[in-house]
């Protein structure tokens, strides 16, 4: 197994991938409309999970955009070895990573506007983008230092940005809480050098500068990845896991206290958000790796490897195609005889099985986005 690791891609990688792409490909809709439908208590709680917090605090919505970032930290240590095993210089490796991380900006602002001039009211800021620089600035990191100046580089970033928005509040629009909407260093900067229109007017949740700290997800999920990569433990994987679920609870419980400081903050990427949501992904990543790589139960993953295989594509697929128009053809029938009480549920599965089958089909003819 360990050579598996070494050599192939993770199963429980890519499953954990689709896992977490599920949720905003149909998964939300279908389980809100179960919890509309059914009344049952977990199903009414896990509803209220599947939106984002206004502001501090937070639901299990929030981690799904840190969660994915964390994975493409994991995969970066396993292919960075496999290009350095091929013999590629150094120079075409930053190439590839520098390209990488403009190409998705670009994707992201392609998928926030569609194509239009008119420069000045696009939204720059988007999910692609930010994960594109902050996997692109932890990469460089990952590849120019050793491991302790790697882990120096993550709690100095972590620590800085807290310090930079405790010390410099904004007061342009009047705020004196520096972790407020209004007040906070970080929207404050976006206000000032962002071109475009910002998400919410005076802040925007995939700003400039609040993807330094998601820097430091990328790097937790890139040490993530040279732990399952190396030798220790090797022939021990049970307590591989078990570490991996030790270092995710340290990681939840440092972002708990560091909330009574600097609050758990998804729209400003707080410290204690990047250590809460790290340990959290961690946390999901060792389970999905237990039960898959090391206990082999494989098959039931094989409808989220499908769509883990091709996250991109299907993230901007629901932008460019409209896919409410096959889920009407096919499901319309049951929508009109099923009580109304039925239609979110019949939609949300609509078109989650369009979206898959639309997936299944690119795997089968192994067509796989890659950037």
């Amino acid at each position: 197994m360990e050579k598996d690791l070494k050599s192939k891609r993770l199963y429980s990688l890519d499953a954990l991938r689709g896992f977490d792409m599920f949720w905003i490909m149909g998964g939300e809709t279908i389980f809100t409309g179960l919890a509309t439908l059914t009344g049952w208590p977990v199903l009414k709680w896990w509803a209220t999970q599947l939106k984002h917090v206004e502001w501090h605090g937070f639901q299990f919505y929030d981690m799904i955009f840190p969660l994915f970032l964390f994975i493409a930290g994991i995969s970066f240590p396993f292919s960075l070895a496999k290009r350095m095993a091929a013999n590629e210089p150094r120079a075409a490796i930053y190439r590839h990573v520098i390209f990488r991380g403009l190409i998705l900006v670009f994707l992201g602002i392609l998928y926030n506007n569609g194509v239009r001039f008119n420069f000045g009211e696009l939204r720059y800021g988007s999910v692609l983008g930010r994960i594109g620089l902050a996997w692109m600035f932890a990469a460089l990191i990952f590849m120019n230092t050793k491991l302790s100046w790697r882990i120096v580089w993550f709690w100095a970033i972590l620590i800085g940005y807290w310090l930079l928005l405790l010390l410099f509040p904004a007061h342009d629009l009047g705020s004196t809480d520096p972790f407020s909407q209004t007040g906070n260093f970080a929207s404050y900067v976006d206000r000032m050098l962002m071109p475009g229109r910002l998400y919410l007017g005076n802040h925007d949740p995939e700003g400039l500068f609040s993807t330094i700290p998601a820097i430091g997800t990328a790097l937790l999920g890139m040490f993530t990845g040279e732990f399952m990569k190396s030798d220790y433990l090797s022939n021990r994987k049970i307590k591989k896991v078990l570490y991996l679920i030790g270092a995710a609870a340290a990681l939840m419980i440092l972002g708990r206290i560091w909330h009574l400081a600097f609050p758990i903050n998804k729209n400003i990427w707080s410290s204690s958000f990047v250590l809460y949501v790290g340990g959290l992904s961690m946390l999901l990543f060792a389970v999905f790796y237990l039960i898959i790589d090391v206990w082999n139960f494989r098959k039931w993953a094989f409808f989220f490897v499908v769509i883990g295989m091709n996250p991109i594509t299907i993230y901007l697929a629901r932008r460019m195609i409209n896919f409410k128009w096959a889920t009407e053809f096919f499901f319309g029938g049951f929508v009109e005889v099923l009580p109304e009480i039925w239609t979110p549920v019949i939609n949300g599965i609509g078109i989650t099985t369009v979206g898959w089958v639309f997936l299944y089909f690119l795997y089968k003819k192994k067509i796989f986005l890659k950037v």
